[in-house]
């Protein structure tokens, strides 16, 4: 007996960064809060499904998965004009044949290996980011701090629900010596405009909601 296959909308939509696709479906693809961003197809097979098939793309360098959202990051070999439509309905002929696009119980594990740059790779600037709007921050100068709950709480209020819109991610990670430590991720990774969002509107809120905060900077990778 064939399994009936699940009734699913999917649609596409453009985000500040030209090299980034957003594909929306009717429907969860990642459980509550969680964000993942997968940069290629050994990351995507620790706990996404759907992110491990659309590897297989040629063009396709990271995918990153929030609630009912993918964002997929191609390369420059071809035009989005050119394989938007056929990649929205992969998408949404997946969906339709499977249940989850992100296996749950396999997340805990994934994290830690998601998301990293190996100890022996080159710092750089994010693309879009000036070299002065990136530094980097050893593990062991993470040290919990009394404004770490309230910069959280900003982000969380003010600048997730911006940057989930444009199909990405900014993720607090520290709080040292006036410096906020931040980490872009899907469409805000890349993006033209990271340094005026960085800068101009990430900054300028946390400063002036906080006097503690002189600056915030993307951590390099």
């Amino acid at each position: 007996m064939d399994t009936p296959r699940i009734p699913t909308s999917v649609y596409a939509e453009m985000t500040p960064n030209p090299a980034v696709m957003k594909f929306v479906a009717d429907r969860a693809l990642a459980p509550g809060n969680v964000q993942l961003e997968f940069r290629s197809k050994n990351e995507a097979t620790l706990c996404s499904p759907l992110a491990t098939e659309l590897f297989n793309f040629p063009f396709v360098t990271s995918v990153f998965v929030s609630g009912p959202m993918v964002s997929v990051t191609k390369d420059d070999s071809l035009g989005w004009e050119m394989i938007v439509q056929q990649l929205r309905e992969y998408i949404r002929e997946w969906l339709m044949d499977h249940q989850d696009a992100v296996v749950e119980a396999q997340i805990e594990a994934a994290l830690p290996q998601l998301g990293t740059a190996s100890p022996d790779a080159p710092l750089a600037a994010p693309a879009g980011l000036a070299p002065e709007a990136v530094k980097f921050i050893a593990e062991e100068d993470i040290v919990p701090t009394e404004h770490d709950a309230a910069i959280s709480q900003l982000l969380e209020e003010f600048v997730r629900p911006a940057v989930e819109q444009d199909g990405g991610a900014i993720d607090f990670k520290a709080f040292k010596d006036g410096t906020v430590y931040v980490h872009l991720r899907g469409a805000c990774s890349g993006c033209p405009s990271s340094m005026q969002t960085l800068k101009g509107g990430i900054e300028q809120l946390l400063k002036a909601k906080l006097d503690a905060v002189e600056e915030v900077v993307a951590l390099g990778v």
